[in-house]
């Protein structure tokens, strides 16, 4: 009698289990797809790596899609995470597989496309241009004599071989356009994104491709010998997409879109990126991304001493740039000094002092790290998890986060995790609840900077794997 009891509360747990798994999933069903977004605490989006859309540049990431990706993740309350990608079949399927929240390029609205995704509101509107490569001799000619050697008639593209990237818009637009003119266009798609196509028009290795207007003409001031006047479209609308379940998602950023297009704000974006003299400068530069630039001048130290750490090199240079910009002679409020703003304390235990060298002031800070990992490593085993607490470390000083490792032990959190446990207690403790607790042994400190500073160098740290070898 005794087990069939136990046998019948068994079997009564694990339907009251089952029902509480499923009404959980009902209540999960219920959630809308921006709410989702707002629990994760982050908007997933893909863009593509490119001279415009998204790139480092002298360690900052920069772009237009970024910029308008940060404005709207602040817009929602929620942080930004970018993946890429440049092929196009890729980039749609990382969007219905999940993997991406939106893709957040230069799309053009197509009743194609519409089918599989839902468009936003347009971020902007441009027209395809034909891309083509002057004549040698070109600066001495008249208008005239430079017209009879280029293609200004749609007609006369009949025959030509035109080289595009693979599953774009553009090569959608010569497809109708070769049955707009009655004849043939040998299209090429490429596994290559725009703007190496153009650089190969440019360099004579191929003799023509199609992009925006807007790209085309930013890359024309740098790149004189070629020329984009000859349009092959319609001026069309560029949007973000997202998947057809999404529709709190597609909301927002229509609301959002609609009340920041026609503000100047939204110009300042725009003209940094297409028109500003600025972006012709970035394009030249060693240290823009996509000319497989530098993130510094000390990227070589860096390597060097990342080494001794076990670093990706990346990790640290961004930890640098949050220091110091990579400006050796800068100096802080508090006294701080060098590439690593090594307190002079600091700096002189570990061999450094504000005359050394840029190379060995990094050789100094990553021995501070190296201290720091050795004290944590016995108790912190995961190493992503260690890296947040060496980070918090380095800015607001050891004792302070280990109060904070105290004080989640004694809230029921794990003191040995850093997110969404010691975190918690760290950005807190410049609240007199926490900092006077018994067992905080440094009182208070401005817990905001730390935690800042330890998600904007992991989230840079991101940008930089995402663009940079």
């Amino acid at each position: 009698m005794y087990r069939l009891f136990k046998f019948f509360l068994f079997f009564v747990l694990i339907f009251l289990t089952s029902c509480e798994n499923v009404q959980t999933t009902k209540e999960n069903d219920k959630v809308s797809d921006l709410q989702k977004i707002k629990n994760r605490g982050k908007l997933i989006a893909l863009t593509d790596n490119n001279s415009t859309s998204y790139f480092i540049y002298r360690g900052k990431p920069m772009g237009y899609q970024y910029d308008l990706l940060k404005m709207f993740a602040d817009y929602i309350g929620v942080d930004l995470q970018i993946i890429t990608s440049n092929n196009m079949n890729d980039t749609f399927d990382k969007l219905k597989d999940e993997k991406s929240d939106l893709l957040a390029l230069n799309l053009t609205v197509t009743k194609e496309r519409s089918n599989i995704v839902d468009f936003t509101e347009s971020h902007s509107t441009t027209r395809q241009v034909l891309v083509q490569r002057k004549p040698d001799g070109w600066e001495n000619m008249s208008q005239r004599e430079l017209r009879n050697h280029l293609i200004r008639n749609q007609l006369d593209l009949a025959k030509k071989t035109v080289y595009v990237q693979a599953n774009t818009s553009y090569s959608s637009r010569l497809k109708h356009l070769s049955e707009e003119i009655g004849d043939s266009i040998n299209i090429v798609q490429v596994d290559k994104e725009t703007e190496q196509l153009i650089y190969s028009v440019a360099n004579g290795e191929i003799e023509y491709t199609v992009t925006d207007e807007n790209v085309a003409l930013l890359n024309q001031t740098f790149l004189p010998n070629i020329d984009v006047r000859t349009p092959v479209s319609f001026p069309q609308k560029l949007a973000w997409a997202v998947r057809k379940n999404s529709p709190e998602l597609l909301s927002a950023i229509n609301n959002w879109i609609n009340s920041i297009k026609h503000t100047p704000m939204y110009a300042v974006v725009y003209r940094k990126y297409f028109i500003n003299k600025k972006a012709t400068r970035r394009l030249k530069s060693d240290y823009l991304s996509v000319n497989g630039g530098k993130i510094s001048i000390y990227d070589n130290y860096i390597k060097e001493y990342s080494s001794h750490i076990d670093w990706d090199w990346r990790l640290l240079a961004s930890l640098i740039y949050q220091e110091s910009r990579f400006n050796p002679k800068i100096r802080s409020w508090a006294g701080a000094y060098g590439l690593m703003q090594l307190m002079p304390h600091t700096a002189t235990r570990f061999g450094a002092n504000q005359n050394s060298s840029p190379k060995k002031n990094i050789e100094a800070g990553v021995k501070f790290i190296k201290w720091l990992n050795k004290y944590l490593a016995d108790t912190i085993v995961d190493e992503n998890q260690r890296i947040k607490f060496i980070l918090a470390s380095y800015n607001v000083g050891l004792g302070h986060v280990l109060d904070a490792r105290r004080l989640a032990k004694k809230n029921g959190k794990n003191p040995n995790i850093w997110d969404n446990n010691v975190d918690y207690y760290i950005l807190n403790k410049s609240n007199p609840k926490y900092y006077r607790d018994s067992v905080v042994r440094y009182g208070y400190c401005r817990g905001q900077e730390p935690y800042n500073y330890v998600n904007e160098i992991i989230n840079r740290y991101k940008d930089y794997q995402n663009v940079m070898d």
